[in-house]
């Protein structure tokens, strides 16, 4: 499974119904299986972003559906990084000339 990590801006409409954010991030993590995702951890932050939300996926098909479907629902916009643990970073590296 690839790991994403995904930054979130509240839109007009998500911080004007911020008290449901907590029930919508179970919601969003009971649908994830769908895309075949996982949601590992949801946090809520200070500071340029909203929230910082760690994902794994079966691939990037699935990330960006699951991303898009999220989106759709208009309460945040995200901008989803694809993340390396140290042992992917290792295979990436003994490919470099």
């Amino acid at each position: 499974m690839a790991t994403y990590v995904s930054l979130i801006h509240f839109t007009d409409q998500g911080i004007r119904s911020v008290k449901d954010t907590v029930k919508r991030a179970e919601a969003v993590k009971s649908a994830a299986g769908k895309y075949g995702a996982r949601i590992k951890d949801i946090y809520w932050t200070l500071g340029q972003y909203d929230m910082v939300i760690v994902i794994e996926a079966s691939d990037e098909l699935a990330a960006t559906a699951f991303a898009l479907t999220i989106g759709a629902a208009g309460n945040t916009r995200s901008q989803t990084l694809r993340a390396f643990p140290a042992e992917e970073m290792q295979a990436i590296l003994s490919k470099v000339g």
